[in-house]
């Protein structure tokens, strides 16, 4: 078997954890404390997320889409897919190293997101555009880490309280839709999410695309009441 290589790491600079980056052969790995956050052979999830939030936004003119966590970019490039000419994707991304990884080795994974002239890339940490952003978004999709139960990066906490869901409630237009996804279920969460005034769906999907799909991931789909 190829043995994984090093290629580089990178600091969060909130939570000073330090991510690495891994290649074997065309896979590559991004983990934190020997813990794998991500691998491009499992991202049938993540193109999920972006699916089934944008499928029910693409109708409208100039769509607008928040997303926040850049991951490998096949989030970014699965909303890209879903979305027409006219539509604005921002990506926030906390670790500017991610957003370079994104450019360099992990850039043909997604097929090169990043170039696409609708996409914007901030790097700052997504509770802050949210925090400052009000009735801005159709689609907020969050994919930050391990979702309301993260292993990583407690700093996140404030996203998945109730705060966090205000905050991402008040930047929705009317009808938005917020995307969330999660390694589990989180009864608890499902029911925050409820008490903000969205209408939520829970959705159970695979890991990886195909017969041997992997396992099982959770994406909250929470639509804006009012």
């Amino acid at each position: 078997m190829i043995p994984w290589e090093f290629l580089d790491s990178a600091q969060a600079p909130e939570s000073g954890e330090e991510l690495h980056l891994y290649q074997r052969g065309g896979e590559f790995s991004i983990r934190v404390d020997g813990r794998e956050l991500m691998n491009s052979r499992a991202h049938g999830s993540e193109d999920a997320l972006a699916e089934l939030a944008c499928v029910r936004i693409a109708h409208r003119p100039c769509p607008r889409v928040l997303i926040g966590g850049l991951g490998m970019g096949y989030t970014t490039a699965a909303a890209l897919h879903r979305l027409g000419a006219d539509a604005q994707v921002v990506v926030a991304e906390l670790v500017p190293a991610v957003v370079v990884w994104n450019r360099g080795p992990l850039a043909d994974l997604a097929g090169r997101p990043l170039q696409d002239a609708r996409v914007t890339v901030r790097e700052a940490d997504v509770a802050r555009i949210l925090q400052a952003e009000q009735r801005a978004y159709d689609a907020v999709l969050l994919d930050v880490h391990n979702g309301p139960a993260g292993l990583t990066w407690k700093g996140n906490d404030w996203l998945y309280a109730r705060a966090g869901l205000d905050a991402a409630h008040a930047a929705l237009r009317a009808a938005g839709v917020l995307a969330v996804w999660s390694a589990s279920p989180d009864r608890a969460f499902a029911k925050r999410l409820c008490r903000v005034g969205f209408e939520v769906t829970e959705v159970c999907v695979r890991a990886r695309r195909g017969p041997r799909g992997g396992g099982r991931h959770i994406i909250w789909l929470a639509v804006r009441m009012s």
